[in-house]
């Protein structure tokens, strides 16, 4: 049965290969099972309904990927999504997190419908290399800048607007020390690093008193506070136009980056380098970006740390199958869930700051047109304290400098278009 249904033989692996595959995968990105909950219950969403929905919509994604589009490829509520979510949307704009999760709701309607219609390619190519490449380090940036205030390293200031915060406190020393232990033990090729250091800085925690052990198995919290609770009417508010086209734009780019890049990796790209299956694949996203809404969790979207279930062997949607069971089982784990600090997890988002910020050495840096609307990019997001915000002035401004440069030719109809509209937005809608 799991021959004809994922065709092991062909793509030169077997179940037991698979399996492995499947819990190393897990192991790189179970962490979102403890941080996505602690971001998004600053929203005031209840923490436990949030640890359900994560869970089960990292399961339902990563079954569909697997089950239908045949990829080793998981899915769970994607970071930076979920601090845009939290930071941007709720807390900056005073939107309730209710209509928030409407707005992803019609994200994942809006990719659902692209992904059908193939607009996805004709928008994915019209984007410059460089902006792409921003966003990503913008998203870190902005990811490390939560970590750092979460930890205790800075902290606002009335002269300086950021400063030095209390690093002789032990909690802050904790988080120093797991973000020293995942970059030591990523260079060590362990697999789980992020997830050993939470769990290591936790304990550490609890043995000292600084943060209390609610123990680690029991039966799964309720879904209840958070299930079905957005707000679709509220989302529809044309204010909230700019709101779903982040939802929608960084999702896209972060789940086709990653699609192409584990299976890049693990060979699984056509003669002419494009990924077979890709509707099946973009379709997995879209219905879990929407279903993840309704269950009460921001965007869901491919993690990249599937690139290490690929390294040891994973080639099929097997691999998948396996990671969306041991997510299910994870439903088990809410009371360590609960148990886990702040601080613990703010190691795990300062690293995946430093694996986003990567993308700065591929831009064209020799090209200022290029250069200067990237390296705007990614400084507006964490200066701003906005992703949408960052993304508009590299739009803005790559627009600006290639007409005044007289690069008329670089300048492709849908980024002026895009860019005009993100004019008229803070023009009328600010």
């Amino acid at each position: 049965m799991l021959e004809k249904l994922f065709k092991l033989k062909e793509h030169g692996t077997d179940v037991r290969t698979e399996v492995i595959a499947g819990f190393t995968t897990f192991l790189t990105m179970a962490y979102i099972v403890f941080v996505n909950p602690s971001i998004l219950s600053l929203t005031g969403m209840d923490f436990n309904a949030v640890f359900v929905a994560t869970c089960l919509a990292a399961a339902l994604g990563t079954a569909i990927m697997g089950l239908v589009a045949n990829y080793p490829i998981a899915l769970a509520p994607g970071m930076g999504l979920n601090a845009y979510f939290t930071f941007s949307v709720v807390k900056g704009m005073g939107v309730p997190w209710q209509v928030a999760l409407g707005a992803v709701f019609i994200s994942g309607i809006v990719f659902l419908a692209v992904s059908l219609f193939k607009v996805r390619e004709a928008i994915v190519n019209a984007i410059p290399q460089s902006l792409k490449f921003a966003i990503s380090a913008g998203v870190g940036f902005f990811l490390a800048l939560i970590a750092l205030k979460n930890a205790g390293v800075i902290k606002g200031s009335e002269a300086t607007l950021v400063t030095l915060g209390s690093i002789h406190e032990p909690t802050t020393l904790l988080a120093v020390f797991g973000f020293f232990l995942i970059v030591a033990l990523e260079y060590r090729r362990v697999h789980g690093s992020i997830i050993i250091s939470i769990l290591a800085v936790t304990l550490i925690s609890i043995l000292l008193g600084y943060s209390k052990f609610g123990g680690v198995f029991s039966a799964p919290p309720s879904l209840a506070p958070t299930f079905m609770q957005m707000d679709l009417a509220g989302a529809m508010n044309v204010g909230l136009l700019g709101v779903v086209f982040v939802f929608f734009f960084v999702d896209l780019f972060d789940t086709t980056g990653t699609l192409i890049g584990v299976s890049h990796r693990a060979g699984l790209l056509d003669k002419d380098g494009k990924l077979p299956r890709l509707k099946k694949a973009l379709l997995a996203d879209s219905v879990a970006i929407s279903a993840g809404a309704a269950l009460g969790t921001s965007s869901t979207t491919a993690y990249i740390e599937s690139a290490a279930g690929t390294a040891v062997g994973g080639r099929t949607g097997l691999t998948a199958v396996v990671v969306a069971l041991l997510f299910l089982a994870a439903l088990f784990l809410a009371p360590l869930a609960g148990s886990v600090p702040a601080f613990a997890t703010a190691p795990a988002l300062c690293y995946v700051a430093v694996l986003m910020a990567r993308g700065l050495a591929e831009i064209e840096w020799d090209d200022l047109t290029e250069a200067a609307p990237a390296v705007l990019t990614a400084l507006a997001m964490p200066f701003t304290f906005s992703i949408a915000d960052g993304i508009a002035f590299g739009f803005i401004s790559y627009a600006a400098i290639k007409l005044l440069a007289g690069r008329f030719r670089d300048l492709k109809p849908a980024v002026l278009v895009i860019a005009v509209l993100w004019i008229v937005k803070f023009a009328l809608f600010p």
